[in-house]
């Protein structure tokens, strides 16, 4: 069983939510009420109490988050891994200053469970190559960190 850490986000979590991050959300399919893991990369936290993300603004996310508010983010690392638990709410739908359309949404950090089975630690953290052209990557990963930036 994952043991209850805090109801809001340590400073090494803060830290590896500042930019660019292999993330697992999940949400609850709004046609069949099962779990949906979908994997993201926008991943940014402006505080302890709260995670943005974008996503495609036409994704399952958005649906399944309208119809079911409760998510839980899954961040491997640092040295564990972590389910980040609250609600969520689509505030951007398009997100602005973004060349495609991605919908933002935040969630309102409720609890954070180290899930990390005993006796384990994690000594390498996921990583990820982009599939398309670097420039255009890069340029769409700094819209988009940027546009999380809201106020």
């Amino acid at each position: 069983m994952a043991n209850r850490v805090s109801d809001t986000l340590s400073e090494a979590l803060l830290q590896k939510l500042s930019g660019e991050q292999y993330v697992l959300l999940a949400t609850l399919d709004h046609e069949t009420g099962f779990p949906a893991v979908s994997a993201i990369s926008w991943a940014y936290a402006p505080d302890k109490f709260h995670v943005r993300a974008a996503v495609g603004y036409r994704s399952r996310i958005v649906a399944n988050i309208k119809a079911q508010p409760k998510v839980s983010a899954i961040v491997i690392g640092p040295d564990s891994t972590y389910e980040i638990s609250g609600t969520a709410r689509i505030i951007h739908e398009p997100l602005a200053g973004v060349q495609i359309k991605l919908a933002g949404l935040e969630i309102q950090v409720e609890t954070v469970r180290d899930a990390m089975f005993f006796g384990a630690k994690i000594t390498q953290e996921p990583q990820y190559a982009k599939t398309y052209d670097k420039e255009t990557a890069d340029k769409l990963d700094q819209q988009v960190l940027e546009a999380l930036r809201w106020e």
